[in-house]
């Protein structure tokens, strides 16, 4: 026993043994202790909102024509699809704010028939139109079907570019300064003094999906049976963006 206990592998063998044994069945002790090395960088990540109003409204409208030959129908759109660029320009609607988004020319069939054979053809035109004053939305929506739109999707609404960026710049402020008072709270709780930033980048996601103005259900009854003149209520919408600081520590 002498021996066993005097040979050096003897003794370091039965060291690791106690330990294992007061590793299970001693005293539990801290042993994970966090630390912040010094150059590592602080990162914090705080959102900023900006409420704003819509103040642009755009409609969809479609000019669709059927016949038995395909030239009387295309024809029959593009006559009333300057008629109608012609009414809103009226309207004091820009030429840029009327953009064309779909054009398409469909065989109709006659499937009973041996061999199925082209009875004729459905063309169809649709526009996109952006109106910046919203006392114009239902003038636009008159002069339309006047002029022979058909199709009428909703009205919805959006932000102008320079209003969504200003709207914007105010979410990065609010952001920014968040950030900031939450760095310097969090250097002074941990006892480290910050350094210059080193990095900060932004995440941001601001399609807006406002609720539409449905207006199909009146189209194709009549210019007569449209509203006298619908309450235009663009409601509110948030732009928001996320920004992330990086902080030296010295």
């Amino acid at each position: 026993m002498r021996n066993f206990i005097s040979n050096p592998i003897s003794t370091i063998l039965i060291f690791f043994i106690l330990l294992f044994v007061y590793s299970l069945l001693g005293p539990r002790l801290p042993i994970s202790i966090l630390t912040q090395q010094k150059g590592e960088p602080l990162i914090v990540t705080e959102e900023g909102t900006a409420t704003i109003t819509p103040d642009v409204a755009k409609i969809t409208v479609g000019i669709e024509e059927s016949g038995s030959v395909l030239k009387t129908a295309q024809d029959s759109v593009s006559r009333k699809s300057k008629e109608l660029i012609a009414q809103l320009k009226k309207l004091d609607i820009a030429e840029k704010d009327i953009k064309t988004t779909g054009y398409s020319v469909y065989p109709e069939y006659d499937y009973n028939a041996e061999p199925i054979n082209i009875t004729g053809y459905r063309v169809s035109t649709n526009y996109l139109i952006t109106i910046r004053d919203f006392e114009k939305v239902n003038d636009a929506l008159v002069v339309a079907t006047q002029a022979g739109a058909n199709v009428v999707g909703n009205v919805s609404f959006d932000l102008a570019d320079d209003t969504r960026e200003e709207a914007l710049q105010k979410a990065r402020e609010e952001a920014v300064d968040k950030a900031k008072a939450k760095a310097k709270s969090l250097a002074s709780a941990a006892g480290i003094s910050l350094g210059k930033i080193i990095n900060i980048s932004e995440a941001s996601n601001n399609n807006l999906t406002p609720s539409p103005l449905y207006a199909r259900d009146a189209i194709g009854l009549g210019v007569a049976e449209l509203p006298v003149q619908p309450e235009i209520q663009p409601g509110e919408t948030e732009i928001t963006t996320s920004i992330t600081i990086s902080w030296e520590i010295k």
